[in-house]
């Protein structure tokens, strides 16, 4: 009883300390830093979009029939080359089947327009239930200024943090089988994170983390 008039006491505060715009996107929630700013926060969530059910149960496990027997003779890694993720396996594919070359062309033609020229290789990153990845701004020596990112197999929290001014953050709720496009503001001007389990909260609502395979694609540098 104690513990759920705490958590609507919590979320109550939170409603009022928040200054929440009509055109924010149901999967946005941002801190209270950006109270009279809304300038930043629409800069933010214009450069960040998010497109839930993008992918159908069908086209989900397509990919994961493609892509698994490969990860599974991968070991799950927890130190990265730049510190920036713990519990984690990856590849890169240029090859695909027909169907999900298919899913791919429909990701890179929403994420990039005609005069961008795409990576043909997709990076493959599955985390584990206990894994994260950390704050961090993706190099410039390795992509451009967009990244399309599929979330399979679990929800998850995303976390932007405005890299000069670390009061302002979004939380981001990436269902499953959604995609989502970072570009811009959001790819540049934010760190981005996934969460832990143990904190993996998003409008003071626990989001249950499992193991979760992103299948990214982005442009040349």
């Amino acid at each position: 009883m104690l513990k759920n008039a705490l958590k609507l006491l919590k979320r109550q505060l939170h409603a009022k300390s928040v200054e929440v715009p009509e055109w924010l996107p149901n999967s946005f929630e941002l801190s209270s830093s950006f109270n009279g700013r809304a300038e930043y926060a629409r800069d933010v969530a214009t450069s960040m979009s998010v497109y839930e059910n993008f992918l159908s149960v069908d086209e989900e496990q397509s990919i994961l029939n493609e892509i698994e027997p490969y990860l599974k003779t991968l070991r799950y890694e927890y130190d990265h080359w730049d510190d920036a993720i713990h519990g984690y396996r990856e590849t890169e594919r240029l090859h695909w089947n027909d169907d999900n070359v298919k899913i791919l062309d429909r990701v890179r033609s929403l994420a990039f327009p005609p005069s961008v020229t795409p990576l043909q290789y997709v990076h493959i990153l599955d985390i584990d239930r206990k894994g994260y990845i950390k704050p961090h701004i993706d190099s410039e020596r390795f992509c451009g200024d967009t990244i399309a990112g599929l979330s399979l197999l679990s929800d998850c929290v995303m976390r932007l943090v405005r890299d000069d001014e670390k009061e302002l953050h979004v939380n981001v709720l990436l269902r499953r089988r959604s995609l989502y496009i970072m570009k811009s503001v959001a790819r540049y001007k934010y760190t981005h994170e996934i969460l832990k389990s143990d904190c993996s909260l998003f409008k003071d609502e626990e989001v249950r983390r499992e193991r979760r395979i992103s299948v990214i694609c982005r442009n040349s540098p």
